[in-house]
């Protein structure tokens, strides 16, 4: 999460302020030929990659154990009431959510050990990891948009199970260029990065593109065609609302990624102080994605037993 790595690149001193591209100029994520600053060195001092240390295995260990407690309360849900899912919580499209959510958590452990004691498992399981990792994220945005703007997953039919293969597929594809553009780099211990490549590298570029459209260009078409359209406006109920906490948790680090790009481009010329803050919010936003494995099958969940509450009440 952010930009940490066990070592960070040495900042050059200068009489006043330093300016971002010169750090940038000094730096990079070539496995081959990596150089690291001092984030200490002054007059920069940043202290994110200590407390990323520190606070990171512990929040993935609590997320992860949370993730599983609910994802499994979300199945038993679906296993012992099938026919009570309805849409737009149609029991097609939550199992799937609860598979994609499943795998996210299932990742957590490894990365949290790897953070701890450094990453031990090698280049291949790695670049493995960050497949999966982004394999889960696309899986869901691709449920979510489609179960927002069409009835396809009202029943478990063959054009629901065609398009489920598709899903799954088409993601499984588009986190591709994640595990190639992903690495080991040893400084002193081996870390598991998201960019070993140049920042502007074809494949990162790809990558890059790939999660603005899920994080951002996905959920902004869909709000924009739900309040045009209005049948989609008209078919907008607290279920649809549950799985769109996935894009509510995630555009933050969408947005943060826009501007890390900018930053190692070097097309933008930030201050000190912007140098040495920025590392937490990009921290802090994967941080809140994250969440989104444990909060999306509460959220579900709890618009189901709502809408059983409802249902009932309303009965009687």
């Amino acid at each position: 999460m952010g930009n940490c790595i066990p070592v960070s690149p040495r900042v050059l001193e200068s009489e006043n302020s330093l300016d971002l591209l010169e750090i940038m100029s000094n730096f990079s994520y070539d496995g081959s030929n990596v150089t690291f600053l001092d984030y200490d060195a002054a007059p920069c001092h940043n202290q994110y990659c200590p407390l990323f240390q520190r606070v990171a295995p512990t929040f993935l260990a609590i997320t992860c154990a949370t993730a599983i407690l609910g994802t499994g309360a979300l199945l038993v849900a679906l296993a012992k009431r099938p026919h009570a899912w309805g849409w737009p919580q149609s029991r097609a499209l939550v199992a799937q959510l609860a598979v994609g959510t499943g795998l996210f958590a299932a990742l957590l452990p490894p990365v949290a050990v790897g953070i701890r004691q450094g990453w031990q498992l090698g280049t291949g399981l790695c670049r493995l990891t960050h497949l999966l990792w982004y394999w889960s994220l696309f899986v869901q945005g691709l449920l979510v948009g489609s179960g927002s703007c069409s009835t396809a997953w009202c029943r478990w039919d063959a054009r629901s199970q065609r398009l489920a293969v598709a899903v799954w597929a088409g993601a499984l594809l588009l986190a591709t260029p994640a595990a190639l553009a992903s690495g080991t780099v040893a400084a002193p211990e081996t870390s598991c990065l998201r960019r070993s490549v140049d920042i502007l590298s074809p494949v990162y570029l790809l990558h890059l593109a790939l999660c603005l459209c899920l994080f951002l260009l996905l959920p902004a078409a869909l709000l924009v065609a739900t309040l045009a359209v209005p049948w989609l406006r008209s078919g907008w109920k607290p279920g649809v609302s549950a799985s769109w906490l996935f894009f509510g948790l995630w555009v933050p680090y969408g947005m943060g990624l826009a501007v890390d790009f900018l930053l190692h481009a070097q097309l933008l010329q930030p201050t000190c102080g912007t140098f040495e803050h920025f590392d937490y919010v990009l921290g802090l936003s994967e941080g809140l994605g994250v969440l989104h494995c444990c909060l999306g099958p509460a959220a579900l969940l709890a618009a189901w037993l709502c809408r059983r509450g409802a249902g009932a009440s309303g009965s009687g």
